[in-house]
């Protein structure tokens, strides 16, 4: 349910290591810096000792008054696809050999190695150090199995959870994982890290260490389906490394991980080189088989988009994600991409588009009142954009959970309608009589339309034109904002927004800033209008109350970057996380978007449906694709490729 680790629109989009409930907590800001989580897992391999994950068993002891389930996975809704003795996941090719040195990208000048609080960027890639207690399959909704814990114990009314930690557990520095490091990445996360954390943790009463293996969270009253999972995502770090130190800080000490990977060296702001562990005591499990067949990776840093392009075309890194629809058709014509030596395809996928928009903080006057958040609506020109500037590549987003069942259409009946009817009195009419839309300036009088019905709105507001510039009717304050945005290729865009808006009389100033201090702006909230992307799960859930709720909006570095305080919207996330079947979470998601979408806190953008992936043709991938998408960090070096193209190399 949780979607952090593919959340903004990078250079490099978070599929390319589509771990997205495992790696949430290897830095919830790390995703800022294109963050390539890893995937990973543990279970039982025939070629270690033998300590299998507990099957499936009803277990009640004296201390522990519930019914309690014992397994070595758990599943938000439903069965568990694997069992516990299975050999690796089915989308992975199990023999797929180990080597070679993988290059990639990053946008960002990172200045810290410590991804979990607000202050710096962070390095790219460094969730792959640390590992979790379970981690998330690829080809399931929401289900996880054990990785530095074997088993999870959880009573009916999922009110605690219990963590059996695997006796072979160790950190990068050979010390034993334990129950009191699980308790101590908790706390530490609680207490030190960003503000997000207390959101995210909300439902946890507390930590308790039962035995040097095994720690038991207890969690508050409600609904806590989620939760044991919410708690099995946390990355775990050593007590021993952090004790002593100033957690809050930014920092470039090599820290202690727990992951395949370790900091092997850096180069600041520019340049970070991670190594696979020769001593990493997972390497082997059954779920990790055909993962991690990389001996190194590399990040190098490219402060500008088409630098960064051109790099790739020289061979400089290996993969890339191109998010240009221009460049897509016109810079990939070389002789590299005739001969077959760039591989270029579009990947299709099954996930949730999201929101990809322009964001109108109403934290500032401006854009407090509603309608004049729906009269900018008229400043995005889609169909004309898509037709001369993208080459008709994109859909229009017209919901938070686009591409999917999720997503709010028609009119609310059945059980949706239900959840928003005691809340009728405090929502607009039209959101029960008829569909949310967006202005069609290909329609007959399409654009003539849109133009009187905004600046009705705006009329209505406060606010009319005098001298073509409109003003506020009592202060005489003209209608200026400005947008801030990172990417150059975004500039061109912006100007037609600006041309639009000016037929309302709207100034809208642009400002392209650098990637690190866009991050900085945008966790201060310090900013009027941005580009962001919202990402989606397949299963939403806890995370929801970080990106909408009313105490997010108060927290700098949540992903309440519109500044929403809602009561509305605060009772819809609470039914999208305690949601105890797909049916329940399907009507609870398509209310709070449609709830959402009225609000018109942002404009709406567009959306692919799936990725437009470059690479160098030096890899072996698997055939099959699963629910959550490719990850690189199942691929390998297929030798002869490689040395055919003289890459990959160490």
């Amino acid at each position: 349910m949780i979607a952090y680790a593919a959340s903004m629109n990078l250079p490099v989009r978070e599929r390319l290591g589509k771990a997205v409930t495992s790696m949430l907590f290897a830095g919830v800001f790390a995703l800022f810096a294109g963050m390539l989580p890893a995937d990973g897992a543990l279970a039982q391999n025939s070629n270690t000792p033998n300590i299998n994950p507990a099957p499936t068993v009803a277990v009640e002891e004296a201390n522990l008054a519930p019914l309690t389930t014992k397994s070595h996975g758990i599943s938000l809704y439903g069965d568990l696809k694997y069992g516990p003795d299975f050999h690796h996941f089915d989308y992975v090719n199990p023999d797929a050999p180990k080597g070679g040195k993988l290059i990639q990208s990053s946008i960002v000048a990172f200045d810290t190695l410590n991804p979990f609080t607000l202050k710096g960027s962070a390095a790219a890639g460094i969730g792959l150090i640390y590992d979790s207690l379970m981690v998330a399959s690829a080809d399931e909704p929401y289900a996880m199995y054990g990785l530095i814990a074997h088993a999870i114990e959880v009573p009916n009314d999922r009110s605690f959870a219990i963590f059996h930690i695997d006796p072979r557990a160790r950190f990068q520095d050979g010390s034993d994982i334990t129950a009191d490091d699980v308790k101590f990445s908790y706390e530490i996360l609680l207490e030190k890290g960003s503000p997000v954390y207390r959101q995210i943790f909300s439902q946890i009463e507390g930590a308790e260490v039962i035995d040097e293996l095994t720690v038991k969270f207890t969690f508050k009253p409600g609904n806590n389906r989620e939760t044991p999972m919410t708690v099995a995502g946390i990355s775990i770090m050593p007590r021993a490394f952090w004790e002593g130190k100033d957690f809050s800080k930014t920092t470039f000490e090599l820290p202690v991980g727990s992951g395949a990977y370790k900091v092997a060296s850096i180069e600041a702001g520019r340049r970070i080189t991670y190594e696979r562990d020769p001593d990493y005591w997972a390497a082997d499990l059954p779920v990790n088989r055909g993962q991690n067949n990389f001996d190194t990776i590399q990040y190098d840093t490219y402060l500008d988009p088409e630098v960064q392009r051109q790099a790739f075309l020289a061979g400089e890194y290996m993969i890339r994600s191109e998010h240009s629809s221009r460049d897509w058709n016109t810079a990939y014509d070389t002789p590299a991409v005739e001969r077959g030596d760039i591989q270029k395809e579009f990947m299709p996928d099954n996930l949730p588009s999201g929101m990809q928009a322009y964001v109108l903080n109403v934290r500032n006057p401006l854009f407090s009142d509603r309608r004049v958040r729906r009269a900018l609506q008229y400043g995005l020109d889609f169909q004309w954009l898509n037709r001369a500037m993208f080459y008709g590549a994109y859909s229009r987003t017209d919901s938070f959970f686009a591409n999917s069942e999720l997503a709010a259409t028609g009119v609310p009946t059945g059980d949706e309608l239900a959840l928003l009817e005691p809340y009728r009195d405090q929502l607009p009419a039209r959101l029960f009589n008829e569909p949310y839309t967006l202005p069609n300036f290909d329609a007959p009088n399409g654009r003539r339309d849109a133009l009187r019905e905004s600046m009705t709105l705006l009329n209505e507001a406060g606010w009319e034109v005098r001298d073509k510039v409109l003003v506020n009717k009592e202060t005489g304050q003209p209608f200026r904002f400005e947008l801030i945005i990172r990417q150059p290729g975004l500039e061109k865009i912006a100007l037609v927004v600006k041309s639009r808006l000016k037929q309302l009389g709207v100034e809208m100033d642009i400002r392209l800033i650098d990637t690190g201090q866009w991050v900085n702006r945008i966790q201060a909230f310090d900013f009027e209008a941005t580009t962001f992307w919202w990402t989606q799960s397949l299963t939403p859930g806890n995370e929801q109350r970080v990106f909408w709720s009313s105490e997010a909006a108060d927290q700098p570095g949540s992903r309440n970057f519109a500044g929403i305080k809602d009561p509305v919207v605060d009772a819809m996330v609470e039914h999208v996380a305690s949601a105890d079947s797909w049916d329940e979470l399907v009507a609870a998601t398509r209310a709070l978007d449609r709830v959402l979408l009225w609000g018109d806190y942002v404009i709406p953008q567009w959306y692919l449906g799936g990725d437009r992936m470059v690479w160098w043709n030096i890899f072996g991938r698997p055939e099959d694709v699963p629910l959550r998408g490719m990850s690189i960090m199942r691929w390998w070096f297929d030798p002869e490729k490689a040395a055919k193209l003289q890459m990959g190399g160490n």
